[in-house]
C-alpha cells in the first residue's frame, strides 16, 4: 500500500474505533463518577476528563486545543473544575467509568477473545504516533496504561483518536476556519452533530451562530439553504485529506493486516454499542 491508501485506512479505522472511545463522553458512569469527586454535572465533567491528562490548565489551553467550542463556555468551568477535584483524580475516575460503561454496553462481548485481540492491536498502534505538534495526544500518552483488556482498547483508542485530532486541528487553522466556521461547516457536511446539536454542546448563541452562518455565505461556502457550495464541499475534502495523511502513521506502523483486523473488530463492537443505547440519536445526523 502507498501512503494515500494508508491515509484512506487511516480514515476507515477512525471510523470503526472512534464510537469505542466516545461513548464516555454519553454514558450515565461518567457523570456518576465524576460528580461522586467533586466535578459538576454537564459541560465542566466534559472538559475537565477529556483535558486533566494536560494537567490544571488553563480555559485558554482547553479552548485551543478543542479547537470548536465558545470560549467563554470553557472559561464557566476551567479552571475552577481543578479546585473541585485534582487532575489525577479526574483521570481515574474516567477510567472507571469507561470500564463500567464499556462492560454494560457490550455485555458478556466484553470478556470476548476478540477484545483481548483488539486491545493488543490497537496498543501496538499508538507505538507509530509521534507526539511533536500534538499536545492533547502528548498529554494522554503520558498516563500509564491500564490492564485490564477493555480499558487498554479504550486507552489505545484514545491516543488514536487524540493523535488524528490534533492533526485535524492544524489542518483547520490552515484551512482558515476559526473554531465556530469549523463547526459549522462540518454541520454541513451532514455528518457528526446536528446543526443543533453542535450549538447547543458547544455553547455558541444564536446571534454568534447566525452572524458567522451569513459571514461563510458571504464568502461563498455555504448557500442561502445553508449547503456547502462546490467551493465549501472542496474545503472540507482538503481538510478531510490532510486530516487523514497525517494520521496515518500509526496505521502504517501497524500494517495493513493488523490494520484491517483491528477495523473488522472495533466495527463489530460499535455497532454493538449503539445498538445498545450509546449515543443520543437527536444529537447528530447521517454518515
Amino acid at each position: 500500500m502507498d501512503h494515500g491508501q494508508f491515509a484512506d485506512l487511516a480514515a476507515a479505522c477512525h471510523r470503526a474505533t472512534d464510537p469505542l472511545h466516545a461513548m464516555v463522553y454519553f454514558a450515565p458512569e461518567t457523570e456518576e463518577e465524576l460528580t461522586g469527586i467533586g466535578l459538576r454535572r454537564g459541560r465542566m465533567s466534559y472538559f475537565a476528563s477529556r483535558a486533566a491528562a494536560m494537567g490544571p490548565v488553563g480555559a485558554g489551553t482547553v479552548t485551543a486545543t478543542f479547537y470548536n467550542f465558545n470560549p467563554q463556555l470553557v472559561a464557566r468551568h476551567i479552571p475552577h473544575a481543578w479546585t473541585l477535584a485534582a487532575p489525577e483524580q479526574v483521570i481515574e475516575a474516567r477510567y472507571r467509568a469507561a470500564g463500567a460503561a464499556l462492560r454494560r454496553l457490550l455485555g458478556e462481548s466484553a470478556t470476548d477473545p476478540e477484545v483481548a485481540e483488539a486491545a493488543e492491536i490497537a496498543r501496538e498502534a499508538t507505538r507509530g504516533c509521534t507526539p511533536e505538534g500534538r499536545p492533547l495526544y502528548a498529554a494522554h500518552a503520558d498516563v500509564d496504561w491500564p490492564t485490564d483488556p477493555v480499558l487498554v482498547l479504550w486507552h489505545a483508542i484514545t491516543l488514536l483518536r487524540e493523535f488524528r485530532g490534533d492533526g485535524h486541528v492544524a489542518a483547520l487553522v490552515d484551512s482558515g476556519l476559526d473554531g465556530l466556521s469549523a463547526l459549522i461547516t462540518h454541520t454541513a457536511t451532514g455528518r457528526g452533530f446536528t446543526e443543533s446539536g453542535a450549538q447547543a454542546t458547544r455553547g455558541w448563541s444564536t446571534d454568534e451562530w447566525e452572524t458567522t452562518v451569513r459571514a461563510l455565505q458571504a464568502e461563498g461556502v455555504l448557500d442561502t439553504d445553508r449547503a456547502l457550495t462546490e467551493q465549501g464541499a472542496a474545503q472540507r475534502d482538503r481538510i478531510e485529506i490532510a486530516t487523514n495523511n497525517a494520521a496515518s502513521a500509526p496505521w502504517i506502523h501497524l500494517g495493513a493486516d493488523r490494520a484491517h483486523r483491528l477495523r473488522e473488530i472495533c466495527r463489530d463492537l460499535s455497532k454493538r454499542i449503539t445498538a445498545a443505547g450509546a449515543f443520543p440519536a437527536e444529537l447528530f445526523g447521517g454518515n
